[in-house]
């Protein structure tokens, strides 16, 4: 798919989800801005996936990008949703920027237990601090936009809008980083890490900006949430959290940035359905239909597609090499 095609594609989807939203109901369009913003988190840890690592520890920067904005709302006043998501962003990536070189030492299991460790630590901090509101966390007022102030229907759908395209726009440029150079060395490493320092290139340089690039996702997805929920709490950092965004990565796959948001609106869906007629089980119910998903699907919902598309493309390679070896005879 060529940039323009991308870049039409992922355009026209942003247009008709926003087109849509206008006729949802608002516990729906509520649903659908926490899945955007638990996916935008997920699809930071696509690209360190991509690499042939996986980060158990996504929520430090949900956590991180969550308390900047509550804290900035709380303490310095700001209530502009643009200017937080900023906010929130940056905090997270400055946060992976300085633990990324450190993390890109390491690979395999070393890997995802340090940043899963460097989470808890956050987490630890947080519950035991009472001017961050402790385990309860604490709430905030409700943003504004532009100086327009999001409330009753019209601030839900203003929110889900804000989602739908920061998270659109999200998923758009990290397709175009995937299909770059960068993007293209990070498959090698996975491949074959030893080749690629041979071939010139600093595997840990790459999986450190990839890793940082993470952290901007996780920010930006936790601010998009802070801001939904109007509440903050230890728990975005705890180690469930950061696994359920892991879960969601290996349920799209690695061949589709689009499967990250399908995979994540499918869970949040099955949750709360699920929680809502099955009270007691809904763990239970959850976890079958996950079962489910990998037991029918191992390359992810994303190989419903992305799968077709190699196919046909190694049948349309095959086809030119035979018709080559034809004319050479």
């Amino acid at each position: 798919m060529s940039r323009r095609t991308l870049s039409i594609a992922a355009f026209g989807v942003i247009a008709t989800l926003l087109v849509i939203g206008a006729f949802l109901p608002n516990w729906l369009l509520f649903l659908v801005t926490m899945a955007a913003s638990h996916g935008v988190v997920s699809l930071g840890i696509l690209l360190i996936m991509r690499g042939g690592l996986v980060s158990f520890g996504q929520g430090l920067f949900f956590a991180v990008g969550g308390y900047a904005v509550a804290l900035t709302v709380t303490h310095l006043g700001i209530t502009d949703a643009i200017l937080l998501m900023v906010l929130g962003s940056l905090a997270g990536g400055i946060v992976g920027a300085l633990t990324g070189p450190l993390l890109a030492r390491y690979s395999g299991i070393f890997f995802g237990m340090l940043s899963l460790a460097l989470s808890m630590v956050l987490y630890g901090i947080l519950i035991k601090s009472t001017a961050l509101g402790g385990s309860d966390g604490f709430n905030i007022q409700r943003p504004t936009l532009l100086g327009w102030q999001l409330e009753g229907t019209s601030g839900d759908y203003a929110l889900y809008a804000l989602a739908v395209i920061t998270t659109g726009l999200a998923a758009w440029l990290t397709a175009i980083h995937i299909r770059s150079v960068r993007g293209l060395v990070t498959l090698a490493i996975h491949g074959n890490p030893l080749r690629v320092e041979y071939l010139g290139a600093s595997v840990r340089s790459v999986m450190a900006v990839n890793f940082a690039l993470a952290a901007v996702l996780g920010g930006l997805g936790g601010a998009l949430t802070v801001l939904a929920l109007g509440h903050i709490e230890p728990t975005f950092a705890y180690w469930t959290q950061s696994g359920e965004f892991v879960f969601v990565a290996i349920l799209a796959g690695p061949q589709s940035v689009g499967a990250i948001f399908i995979a994540s609106l499918l869970l949040e869906l099955v949750r709360s359905f699920s929680n809502l007629y099955f009270p007691n089980t809904w763990q239970m119910a959850l976890g079958i239909f996950l079962l489910v998903i990998i037991l029918f699907l191992p390359g992810g919902i994303g190989s419903l597609w992305s799968g077709r598309r190699f196919r046909r493309s190694s049948r349309r390679s095959a086809r030119s090499t035979i018709e080559a070896k034809g004319a050479a005879e």
